[in-house]
């Protein structure tokens, strides 16, 4: 491998430096060390960028264009940069004439050390096809210097003692989060997994247009076209209407029938309980027949058979009770790393508390912005239950509306899909057409249409689904379907 020339670029490290220990009588005469680098690598990579765009193609997926900075030389993540717009242009040749000819028009010809300099670049590498490992080295090395700036800053804010211990513990997790996600983004995949995400959208293209994560209610993926990457869905509704019933049978139909891990955080039951009910809604079962053990021999035969389909369930569950969002935070991005989740569920959100809130109509703004900023963070919709204030119960129609959100309009505010669920047979027992049925409002959707949808609910099994026929998806005046 080439050595640096003794003209190289100038060797600014574009910022980078190392946390500083606390004085003491031996830090003075430590010298300073240098952040990971190699501009062995660096130079092999961007003189086989230079000499061949089927070396741009394998750096690219590794190294993007705003990664210039897993370069260690400034003038190398300029000449980084301006490779890549070359290559974007298919009608540009590169090679080292063309590149020199270009750098000189953007007046960075010297910047980058001139001829003497660029032809030892064309020389420093012995094959192109050497690329993508050159670029690794690059990117390991770029990521080192990131997680030391990352770790530099949280030095820094804990020394400083400002902020709340348990802010700054959260701060910590999600950059250094953010430092690891990076290599997990930028890595090729398999065919594997690309062949699996077709399968799944083939599965559901009789639907057509499933984006998001199914629900297990075809109406409302109609509507929806699954939940989205990156939104927080609110699931609303007055006690016992069943906020946590739907909640679960959406995590079960995930889990189960989509084969797609997920965690369901209960702060209002056990982790004991959780089960009970999502094993006797599949199998059929009254849960109080379960919970009295009075079961036939059928009956026991169907719950064993559920029990087996959940042991290999990709279904998480904690019941840690008046839970934090930090701490709901926290245990989702680990949940994220090692299993790969892709949807949490928070039962319920006015459950939860962030410490040191002005009020509880601020503490709750708090919740609602943290699980919104979690999903985003993620990259999976946030699907959180909350409750209602009994306004409904005044009006003579006793259909909820989104202003019945109990204590904070910032979560009509973040929402980017808002569900109500509504049961008439709660209020008019006697009335027998209204018995099984439920209605789910989607009153809110940020890049949809709202409508509403009928489902059915049985009590004996706290268990929502959908009806036999599926209406036919909202259309707005003027279109043939919802456009996805």
């Amino acid at each position: 491998m080439a050595q640096a020339p003794k003209n190289s670029p100038p060797s600014d490290t574009g910022g980078v430096r190392m946390a500083s220990a606390p004085a003491s009588s031996t830090s003075a005469s430590r010298p300073e060390r240098v952040p990971p680098q190699d501009l062995d690598a660096e130079m092999a990579l961007l003189g086989s960028m230079m000499m061949s765009r089927d070396a741009i193609a394998e750096v690219v997926p590794i190294i993007s264009r705003p990664d210039s900075g897993w370069f260690y030389l400034p003038a190398h993540q300029k000449l980084f940069e301006l490779l890549v717009d070359m290559y974007d242009d298919p009608g540009k040749a590169i090679d080292l004439i063309v590149v020199s000819d270009e750098l000189r028009r953007r007046d960075l010809f010297d910047f980058v050390g001139g001829q003497d300099y660029m032809i030892q670049l064309a020389e420093s590498f012995a094959e192109w096809a050497n690329a993508e490992y050159y670029a690794k080295i690059v990117r390991d090395k770029g990521m080192l210097r990131d997680l030391i700036r990352t770790v530099g800053q949280i030095s820094e804010q804990a020394y400083s003692g400002i902020d709340d211990t348990r802010e700054i513990l959260d701060m910590a997790e999600q950059r250094i989060f953010e430092v690891t996600e990076k290599r997990v983004s930028g890595e090729t995949e398999a065919v594997r997994e690309a062949v699996i995400r077709l399968a799944h959208q083939l599965e559901m293209g009789e639907g057509g247009g499933m984006t998001g994560i199914p629900t297990g209610f075809p109406a409302l993926d109609e509507y929806t076209s699954g939940f989205q990457r990156g939104d927080l869905v609110i699931i609303a509704a007055r006690p016992s209407m069943g906020k946590t019933a739907l909640g679960l049978t959406m995590a079960q139909h995930l889990a189960i029938v989509e084969h797609r891990p997920a965690v369901f955080f209960s702060m209002e039951m056990s982790s004991d309980q959780v089960a009970q009910r999502l094993v006797s809604g599949h199998a059929g079962v009254e849960s109080q027949k379960l919970r009295r053990r009075m079961l036939s021999d059928e009956e026991r035969f169907r719950l064993l058979n559920a029990c087996h389909e959940f042991q290999e369930a990709p279904l998480y569950i904690d019941d840690t009770p008046g839970m934090t969002a930090m701490e709901l935070r926290a245990k989702a991005r680990r949940l994220k790393q090692k299993h790969d989740i892709q949807a949490v569920y928070v039962d319920y959100l006015q459950l939860m508390h962030m410490p040191g809130s002005e009020s509880r109509q601020a503490e709750i703004a708090a919740i609602s912005r943290s699980l919104k900023s979690l999903g985003r963070e993620l990259k999976i919709p946030v699907i959180a239950m909350a409750q209602l204030n009994r306004m409904s119960e005044g009006r003579q129609d006793k259909r909820p509306m989104m202003s019945d959100l109990r204590e904070s309009g910032a979560i009509e505010q973040d929402a980017d899909v808002i569900l109500l669920i509504h049961r008439e047979e709660y209020y008019k027992p006697e009335d027998e057409e209204a018995k099984g049925k439920a209605e789910l409002i989607l009153a809110k959707q940020r890049n949809g249409p709202v409508g509403s949808i009928d489902l059915q609910f049985n009590k004996k099994l706290t268990r929502f689904s959908p009806l036999a026929l599926v209406p036919e998806p909202y259309v707005p005046a003027g279109q043939d379907r919802v456009p996805f």
